[in-house]
């Protein structure tokens, strides 16, 4: 916890999903007036906070459905699946182009600060993978354009990259779900490890909490780009599945499916002294023990 944090009116948007629900309950336990903003698309009402109010609906439609005035928010709410991406341009130019559009409007007019979730596919196979998949091509487009609302209008931005969160209440579903929590589910029930191939594809998994410490200070001090937020050690898919042991099924590999992700996570540490405290095969003992 920062101390001696100001206290101030703060909208989550995807405050219902993985990690912005996380987030909320930090930000009320640190005494701040909380508001999310979501759709429910992979967000539940089972993920609702004490203390935070929740309202329902698109960021294309904040200036109507917002009525406060927050002092900062941190936009979440985005379309977040990779592969399936392809699959559902329409709905990811919708969330991703449109609604962030909106928000960063919000964000001008009612001239708060805002801390925008990039995503670390910017900087995945040396530069590349931003131009991978819509939903990477999008998030890059974003960065852009919340960089230039800091040009043109001196909005107060400040830019993080997560590198594969997980940790509890992440969804286990295939469709929506994340790597751990699909894999820990499947080892629950029996069922093979699916791994599209190559599987030496790599990640820097990195805990929701420690995620939540770096979206705190840098909600607090952050200002500008390059706010990579994740664990400095990689795992390959292959190395997952064998921490949690089992039959392994292989799939065929799909396009927008990364090597490598490029983390650099030098700003936080250096500048916010952000580190992470928490490490993948503990958790995953964790789960299987």
């Amino acid at each position: 916890m920062i101390p001696n944090m100001e206290k101030k009116t703060i909208l989550v948007t995807g405050g219902a999903g993985f990690i912005g629900s996380h987030l909320c309950e930090r930000l009320v336990k640190e005494g701040h007036t909380v508001f999310s903003l979501d759709n429910y698309s992979t967000g539940s009402k089972d993920n609702h906070i004490e203390g935070v109010s929740y309202i329902e609906g698109s960021t294309s439609d904040i200036q109507e459905l917002i009525t406060e005035r927050p002092g900062l928010i941190y936009h979440l709410g985005e379309y977040a699946r990779v592969e399936q991406s392809f699959d559902d341009v329409e709905t990811v130019l919708e969330s991703n182009l449109s609604g962030t559009a909106a928000v960063l409007e919000f964000a001008r007019t009612t001239s708060a600060k805002l801390v925008y979730a990039g995503s670390s596919t910017k900087f995945a196979d040396a530069g590349i993978g931003k131009d991978q998949s819509p939903y990477a091509w999008t998030k890059a487009t974003n960065t852009n354009l919340v960089q230039r609302y800091g040009d043109w209008f001196n909005l107060s931005y400040a830019i993080t990259y997560f590198y594969n969160v997980y940790g509890p209440r992440e969804r286990s579903d295939t469709g929506s779900g994340t790597l751990i929590g699909i894999f820990a589910e499947k080892y629950k029930q029996g069922e093979p490890l699916t791994i599209r191939k190559p599987g030496t594809q790599k990640r820097n998994f990195t805990h929701v909490l420690d995620i939540v410490e770096g979206l705190v200070l840098v909600g607090e001090r952050g200002q500008g780009d390059e706010y990579g937020l994740g664990h400095h050690d990689a795992y390959s898919i292959i190395d997952v599945a064998e921490m949690f042991g089992g039959e392994i099924e292989w799939l065929e590999e799909r396009k927008g499916n990364r090597m490598s992700s490029g983390i650099d996570a030098h700003r936080a540490t250096l500048e916010l002294g952000w580190k992470p405290k928490y490490d993948l095969p503990t958790y995953i003992s964790s789960l299987i023990s």
